[in-house]
């Protein structure tokens, strides 16, 4: 099933990741807004090497439900729905157009699912007391990202492959509740907690260690995505409250704010894939959420 799209593009930002590691490099952004032109409300959330990119439309409230699709840039949108489901958001894309993500069966209930070729299948966390799970990435080896809540609401992130679920929430330096958002292909993970406090944290986990990721002079950092070259994503909110996207790469230990001139206030980035080309979501100046598209322009030492 397709549908048309609206896009539009603009050269808008200089940030610094032309390649992983070289922070010195400026890098120019062309930012392309993608939306569904039935709806208001369109998030993008993983993309892979390919440029093939996961999404939804839909805000979630009653009559405008979440829709899934993927995308081939800028206007091959293909429908993705886990079968029989009240809502579907497809969030992780991997080089060979897997996908992962959640749907809302008719009780209301969240479940994960992979989409692995034509077959769908259901994931939920093996805990009695677990009432949701969600997953939020796959790597080229089909392995999962995300979490589960329990009836509290608490978060406990996971990941799994071949029916095997490895927590990971006590690796974790406090846990009040988390999400594990990314896993790329040597198994590292990006995701997010909160401490005691109640402020969010990013954090990367690689073979066991852990690094916390704070946006400098942050109130709330979320690390949402990463790729194969030692790069994070995610949002970080101000002092303001305004919520801003950012990269973290891992060689040079630097990060860097990316923010979509529509929406320099109101900018997400979700998922990045091994080019350098991200992916997330902003609100525009009438309240309505657009996603969009960033691709290098050029670097300049």
């Amino acid at each position: 099933m397709k549908k048309k799209l609206a896009v539009a593009a603009v050269l808008v930002l200089a940030i610094s990741a032309c390649i992983a590691g070289v922070m010195s490099a400026e890098t120019v952004y062309s930012f392309t807004t993608i939306n569904v032109t039935t709806d208001t409300f369109t998030q993008l959330l993983g993309i892979n090497n390919q440029g093939e990119i996961a999404g939804y439309h839909g805000s979630g409230a009653a009559g405008h439900p979440n829709q899934g699709f993927t995308l081939v840039p800028p206007s091959s949108f293909t429908v993705e729905n886990y079968p029989g489901s009240v809502q579907t958001q497809v969030i992780g894309i991997n080089n060979s157009g897997n996908t992962a993500g959640f749907y809302v069966d008719n009780s209301g209930v969240n479940h994960g699912f992979t989409k692995i070729g034509a077959k769908f299948s259901t994931v939920d966390f093996p805990n009695t007391t677990s009432v949701l799970t969600q997953l939020l990435s796959i790597n080229d080896s089909n392995e999962v990202a995300g979490y589960w809540q329990n009836g509290s609401g608490t978060q406990f992130p996971f990941t799994e492959k071949g029916g095997v679920f490895a927590p990971i929430d006590s690796m974790l330096p406090e846990n009040t509740s988390a999400q594990a958002t990314g896993v790329n292909d040597q198994g590292q993970i990006s995701g997010f907690f909160v401490d005691e406090a109640g402020v969010n944290h990013g954090f990367l986990l690689i073979s066991g260690s852990v690094t916390v990721l704070d946006f400098p002079a942050a109130t709330l950092t979320q690390a949402l995505g990463l790729n194969n070259l030692n790069q994070v994503v995610g949002v970080y909110s101000d002092a303001k409250g305004n919520m801003h996207g950012f990269l973290y790469d891992n060689v040079a230990f630097q990060y860097e704010s990316v923010s979509d001139s529509k929406g320099v206030d109101t900018t997400t980035v979700n998922g990045i894939n091994d080019q350098g080309q991200i992916v997330g979501f902003y609100v525009d100046g009438s309240g309505n959420t657009d996603g969009f598209v960033g691709r290098i322009v050029r670097c300049v030492n």
